[in-house]
């Protein structure tokens, strides 16, 4: 009689705001050591489209396999119903006889509230929160959160905050911390949100993450376990922490080809999103945090230098986080999914940051996936979603989903067996962010794209094998009709049960 084998465990590993290309073995100057090996030792995924662009829709899309206007949460600043949260991946393997874990940033819930609240991740909810815990959240059974992870603000002092902030304080030495936190170690030449931080890297939450994953991955759970690691980096502002910040040198990174504005030809969106005045209550942080003016050259290798400290940061932990995996003979078992939750446009087209532009940088989060029956060196282009990851993880784990969802499992893609037609992605977006409200829908084949916003019928569509570089709006010409059509019915054909537009309770 032999032994049946154990269930997998599942490792999840997401960065917040990282291109799919920027990794050192897709081609970009930028050290990824760790991942470089992980991608030779497994599966490239390289049309993984993030359901939504922004953080909380996407975020939301990949825990419970639903797209954003399905679940609710279609902008930033709307709250993801914990019924519907508890139901998704976590939920559902925690239901069939998993430990489920996150570690790092959730962002299911808006922190910068408008009024009170008593979600966990709010800042005044935050506040009403025990000392010491530690879950159970949206289907996870253990959870140590950073509360926000991005440094335009300090880390929010205890009581509020959550895990990583409780540590942070927790010596007494906040203060001093929080004084080095923001004082560059050197001159960046005015580049926009862009330091060098003193704060001493042990401190810093990529740093606390790989702890707390290191320190996880020695428990004896009892049980196969589906955990959620998620870096807050390389998220704007750009603070890398010394000495990773002096990693690459901005005279040597590589630029854009593509770095110019370029509005004509463009949707009449593009333009608005940059330009159009924003309301006076959201006016002086997206003017200040979430929407920056053209960067010269010089800005621009000062934001991308310091952008790849904060991934190489990240690939030492990672490195750290895989070199544990396999000290506890669990490799062997393991699934292992690095993605992001969305891109940066990261001077492409002269933009910087996110919005409602869905260039490649943005949109195509790529991923990579080693396993025990993963194929070693292979590369997909088939194009797929992070919101089927739930999916393939219940693949993998045998388990059944507590919900009916919109995600599909990437296994037979994976093996090289299956094919897809196109991924969607969708964004309601608020006037709130950049003045003007859309219904923006996006369909991304193999090998083309488009996007129309539904309430004024405008749109825009690439052929990307013939121009990569998104420089030839396609849309309405006659000349490829028929290529406008396929993608129209991949982009309609999403199922019918969109809910109601939600009232924001904050800005993120």
């Amino acid at each position: 009689m032999t032994e049946e084998k154990p269930r997998p465990n599942i490792l999840f590993i997401t960065s917040d705001q990282q291109r799919g290309d920027c990794y050192g073995f897709r081609g970009r100057k930028v050290q990824t050591p760790h991942l470089d090996l992980l991608a030779s030792e497994g599966t490239s995924l390289e049309t993984v489209v993030t359901p939504c662009v922004v953080c909380q829709p996407a975020r939301a899309s990949i825990l419970t396999g639903l797209l954003p206007r399905t679940h609710g949460v279609h902008d930033n600043g709307i709250d993801l119903d914990p019924e519907l949260g508890e139901k998704g991946f976590a939920g559902s393997l925690s239901a069939a006889g998993y430990h489920t874990a996150k570690i790092g940033k959730a962002h299911f819930a808006t922190y910068h509230v408008f009024g009170d609240s008593d979600t966990v991740e709010s800042i005044p909810g935050s506040a009403r929160v025990p000392a010491g815990w530690r879950g159970p959240y949206m289907g996870f059974d253990h959870a140590e959160l950073v509360h926000i992870g991005h440094n335009w603000w300090l880390p929010e002092e205890p009581p509020a905050g959550l895990a990583y902030e409780e540590w942070y304080y927790g010596d007494g030495r906040g203060a001093w911390k929080n004084k080095l936190l923001w004082e560059s170690a050197r001159d960046h030449k005015g580049a926009p949100q862009t330091w060098s931080s003193k704060l001493p890297v042990a401190w810093h939450n990529s740093t606390w993450i790989a702890d707390r994953t290191v320190d996880f991955l020695r428990q004896d759970h009892g049980k196969p376990f589906c955990l959620w690691v998620s870096f807050p980096d390389p998220h704007h502002p750009f603070d890398c922490p010394e000495p990773w910040a002096s990693l690459h040198r901005p005279e040597d990174v590589d630029l854009p080809e593509h770095r110019t504005r370029d509005f004509e030809g463009r949707p009449w969106w593009h333009q608005a999103a940059v330009e159009t005045e924003i309301p006076a209550e959201h006016a002086e942080i997206r003017a200040k945090y979430s929407r920056l003016a053209e960067m010269s050259d010089a800005h621009l290798r000062e934001v991308i230098a310091n952008t790849y400290g904060q991934l190489a940061l990240i690939d030492h932990s990672v490195g750290r986080i895989l070199a544990e995996l396999e000290a506890q003979g669990l490799a062997d078992n393991t699934y292992i999914v690095y993605t992001a939750d969305h891109g940066d446009w990261l001077g492409d087209h002269g933009l910087v940051l996110k919005g409602p532009m869905p260039f490649e940088g943005l949109l195509n989060v790529k991923a990579i996936v080693k396993g025990p029956d993963v194929p070693v060196g292979r590369v997909s282009h088939e194009p797929l979603s992070t919101l089927d990851l739930g999916a393939t993880f219940m693949d993998w784990a045998g388990a059944d989903s507590l919900m009916d969802t919109h995600g599909r499992s990437m296994r037979d893609v994976i093996s090289g067996e299956g094919t897809r037609d196109g991924a969607l992605s969708e964004w309601e977006l608020l006037p709130g962010r950049v003045g003007v409200g859309l219904s923006l829908r996006t369909v991304r084949s193999k090998t083309a794209k488009l996007t129309m916003d539904l309430q004024s019928g405008a749109g825009e569509m690439y052929d990307l094998a013939a121009d990569p570089q998104e420089l030839h709006n396609l849309f309405d010409n006659p000349d490829h009709a028929r290529l406008q059509a396929d993608l129209t019915d991949i982009l309609m054909s999403r199922p019918d049960d969109i809910q109601p537009n939600r009232v924001p309770v904050g800005m993120a």
